[in-house]
């Protein structure tokens, strides 16, 4: 009795080999960069400078079910048409993931990483932003579910169109 009950215990801590498996095994900045092209004159600039976001992201497989997701964040203020600071930064994730069918993995890859990654690369443009003598950046958060969302109804979007250009062009 005791044996089964061992038994029970040990296949229960044990994880399904086909189980939806999700873990990160790192976080790190893989590249960081902050520029004050028109220093010192911008900080005589009385305006409020217009600050634009931009995203993108990289995924590499490194090894059998593990992923480096790289998640780029670049901002740039602009006042007067001059550019009064571009922040930059890469960082980085690495992340083990088995147990998913290839539209899961994608949707992890492109939802669940960046969603990991995103309040750290925000903390290194707040703090590059403040040390480059500007008032701190806040980032607002951002949903990677819908922009992933848009990615693919513009990709399916953009597949049929080509389909219907391919069936003109063959009629």
């Amino acid at each position: 009795m005791a044996d089964e009950q061992n038994q029970d215990a040990g296949a229960a801590a044990q994880p399904q080999a086909d189980q939806p498996q999700f873990s990160l095994q790192k976080i790190y900045t893989k590249d960081l960069s902050f520029e004050l092209p028109n220093a010192p004159q911008v900080f005589q600039e009385t305006g409020q400078a217009e600050v634009k976001l931009n995203l993108s992201q990289r995924v590499n497989n490194i090894a059998e079910g593990v992923y480096e997701v790289v998640l780029a964040v670049t901002v740039t203020a602009t006042s007067d048409e001059k550019t009064a600071y571009l922040a930059e930064v890469h960082q980085a994730g690495l992340f083990s993931i088995s147990g998913l069918q290839e539209p899961q993995l994608q949707a992890a890859l492109n939802t669940l990483c960046p969603h990991t990654l995103f309040p750290y690369a925000a903390r290194s443009v707040t703090d590059m932003v403040a040390a480059g003598g500007f008032p701190p950046l806040v980032l607002q958060p951002v949903n990677f579910d819908q922009v992933y969302a848009q990615r693919m109804s513009q990709a399916a979007a953009q597949a049929e169109t080509s389909a219907d250009m391919e069936v003109q062009g063959n009629a």
